[in-house]
């Protein structure tokens, strides 16, 4: 594992970013895991204004598969300041194999699904094209 694929891995949230038919961007915090070139991030219970299919980062993946999930660590001391951005295509994932794994590694890294369960709700999952970064990646 490189110094880069350990950073996202410790990383406890992210921000995914998608673009809309029309060209607009939307960002928002997540939590996720990364594994093998992946990135796997719930639309879990918390409260949503629409359901699953009608919040924007879904609409937009399905407008447009291509994102960018941004994991950054801020310091006072700016020499421990770090970024990775994770570029790849989004899809969203409600059965199968790759669905049961995404569920049980996202339980195993926050408990908070122990009283908020994913089971039956989908889970985005994208495929990492390209990572680029900047800073120090030091633990």
């Amino acid at each position: 594992m490189t110094q880069l694929e350990d950073f996202v891995e410790r990383a406890r949230l992210a921000r995914l970013a998608t673009v809309d038919e029309r060209g607009s961007p939307h960002v928002v915090p997540i939590v996720f895991v990364y594994v093998d070139g992946i990135v796997y991030t719930p639309i879990d219970l918390k409260p949503k204004a629409v359901p699953a299919r009608g919040l924007r980062r879904v609409r937009n993946i399905e407008a447009n598969p291509r994102v960018q999930v941004l994991v950054d660590r801020y310091d006072e001391d700016w020499n421990r300041l770090a970024y990775v951005q994770l570029r790849g295509r989004a899809e969203l994932i409600e059965g199968g194999e790759k669905y049961d794994r995404s569920l049980r590694l996202l339980e195993e890294k926050y408990p908070q699904y122990a009283t908020l369960p994913l089971a039956g709700r989908p889970v985005i999952r994208i495929a990492v094209e390209r990572m680029v970064s900047w800073g120090d990646f030091s633990p």
